[in-house]
């Protein structure tokens, strides 16, 4: 029984482990609504689940110490329903961020991103005109298209040496107007009516030179944050996937070892009555 339960505690303390990554993911996701994606509310349930593992570990690994067998049973009964939420989560995760992605533009290093490219439950939430508003306040903010502009001893970057760059997503709907309106080049947010018509895109008459305007009002700027949301995403659910396979693998061990440690105590009476009867005592008043 000993074994079982230095087993099970070892595995307690791995899973605990575990939790890290899951943990960092939904942290990092965090950071990145407050400056990138500004979408705020998609990190949350990767950090509850991130903590709750490490809370239900921490309770297998004192019933494994203290040989409490309800702690142990509470932590399979546990594990089992986060495993089954991160299941989920994963699930979620790649179904609204599964259809979409840039477009490849002739002659240019970045891609453009159309709305019309999207779909489902996220695109939707993303272009709720209340829900936009806050959003794109939270890119003007950032200053994600300020940070946009280089220059070299001085000297700001060509057009040719802008058009090789290789822009976020949420850079290139919001910081830019799209390629086939036609715009001029002027800076990396000034760019001026070329010699002829501005494209039939709704978004060429939206895109505005002012600093505090530029695309944030665009299709685009919507679909690059989309993009963005859906590279964010996919890397962490790499990562989740990773820890879910190896989640399991530990359940399964911690339920063996629990499993073993039931048997031994509902052996050792049974045991103790057997040895006792195939060796009768001898003594005779």
């Amino acid at each position: 029984m000993r074994s079982s339960n230095h087993l099970i505690g070892m595995v307690n303390f791995l899973t605990f482990l575990l939790s890290i990554p899951i943990l960092g993911g939904g942290i990092w996701l965090s950071s990145r609504a407050n400056s990138t994606d500004c979408l705020r509310f998609l990190q949350w349930p990767l950090i509850v689940i991130g903590i709750s593992i490490m809370v239900v570990s921490l309770a297998g690994f004192a019933g494994a110490c203290y040989r409490n067998k309800f702690l142990m049973w509470l932590y399979l009964v546990a594990m089992l329903l986060i495993i089954a939420a991160l299941i989920g989560f994963i699930i979620f995760a790649y179904a609204v961020t599964d259809k979409g992605s840039g477009r490849n533009v002739l002659n240019r290093g970045y891609l453009d991103y159309y709305l019309q490219d999207y779909s489902g439950w996220l695109k939707d939430r993303v272009s709720d005109d209340g829900y936009w508003g806050k959003i794109s306040s939270c890119i003007r903010d950032s200053g994600a298209c300020r940070k946009i502009g280089r220059n070299f001893n001085g000297v700001p970057e060509s057009a040719d040496m802008f058009f090789q760059r290789s822009l976020s997503p949420v850079e290139s709907g919001c910081c830019k107007p799209p390629s086939d309106c036609g715009y001029a080049y002027g800076n990396e947010t000034f760019w001026t009516q070329g010699g002829g018509l501005v494209g039939a895109n709704p978004d060429c008459m939206l895109w505005n030179n002012e600093q505090s305007m530029l695309c944030y009002q665009c299709s685009a700027c919507k679909a690059g944050v989309l993009g963005s949301l859906k590279k964010s995403w996919r890397k962490v659910s790499v990562i989740n996937i990773v820890v879910l396979i190896i989640l399991v693998i530990f359940y399964v061990i911690a339920y063996a070892a629990y499993r073993n440690v039931k048997r031994i105590d509902n052996d050792e009476p049974g045991g103790e009555a057997r040895m006792t009867k195939s060796h009768p005592s001898h003594f005779h008043l």
